[in-house]
Formats: C-alpha cells, structure tokens, sequence
C-alpha cells in the first residue's frame, strides 16, 4: 500500500516538474529570439536562448528524432522499473521524479519543436559550460542522486 501512494507520488512530482520546465521554456521562446542573452550576472550567468538539436556538448546534432525515441524508450523502461518496485523510499522517489521530470521535458521538445529550447548559461572559471536547461538539471540532480543514495545505502538484496 505504501509503495502505491509513493508510486503515485512519483508521477505527481514529475508532473509538477515537467510542467515548471515547460513554462521555462515558453517565457523563453515567447520572450525572447534565438542567440539572443540576457546578462544576469556578469561574467558568470546569463539567459541564452539556443536551439539544440543534438544533446550536450554537441554530440548527436541534428539527431533530434534517435534522441527523442531513445527518450521513448527510456522512459518505458525506467517506469517499468519503478512501477516493479515492491516498496520505495521518500529519497528515491524525489530522485526517479526528477529524472522523469526531465525526460519528458526535452521528449516534448524534441517531438513537438523539432529541437531542446535550452537556455541556462554559465561561464565557470572562463569556460563557457554548454547551454543547458531546467530538464537536463533534474536529470543530472536525479542521476547524481541516484549514485549517492547507492554508494551511501546500498542495495540490501
């Protein structure tokens, strides 16, 4: 019975986060043009509007269908697994939620604008980090999560 409301839980929190990454990206797309920055802290952070057809650092540019069905898949998959789980702990949903989240953010994008509306842009150091956006951030929070709760609890089975 636990495990079915945390099971629930899980969806509604992704819901909840998918929805805060859409509305990111319409304040971007609808406030804004392509390569067009907003300087939020100089030298450090800014709002940059970048269509993205590959995935990070470049890699897969132009791939926007393999990646968006890789997502499919993916997210089959991980839902599979979660929903397979006899129990889960408050910690580990926050961090499938997350990954959920994020997943079908940039998904949605893919398919329905034909590339990822990044937008978060960081210069760490003088590198100028690849633009990013808040559906890559839950990803990358939930997966570091993910290997922490591993490397700190375990798999007791």
């Amino acid at each position: 019975m636990f495990g079915d409301i945390m099971k629930k839980r899980i969806f509604i929190i992704a819901f909840i986060l998918f929805i805060i990454d859409m509305i990111t990206k319409i304040l971007v797309t609808s406030n804004m043009t392509v390569g067009s920055s907003i300087n939020i802290i100089p030298g450090f952070f800014s709002i940059t509007y970048v269509k993205n057809t590959g995935a990070a650092w470049g890699i897969f540019s132009n791939g926007t269908i393999i990646l968006g069905l890789l997502s499919v898949v993916f997210l089959i998959f991980f839902i599979k697994y979660i929903i397979e789980q006899k129990s889960i702990r408050l910690f580990s949903s926050i961090n499938y939620a997350l990954i959920i989240a994020g997943i079908l953010g940039n998904m949605v994008d893919r398919f329905a604008r034909g590339f990822v509306v990044d937008f978060l842009n960081f210069q760490i150091f003088s590198y100028d980090f690849p633009v990013f956006n808040v559906a890559d951030t839950f990803i990358v929070v939930g997966i570091i999560l993910i290997l922490i709760d591993y490397l700190l609890v375990g798999d007791k089975k």
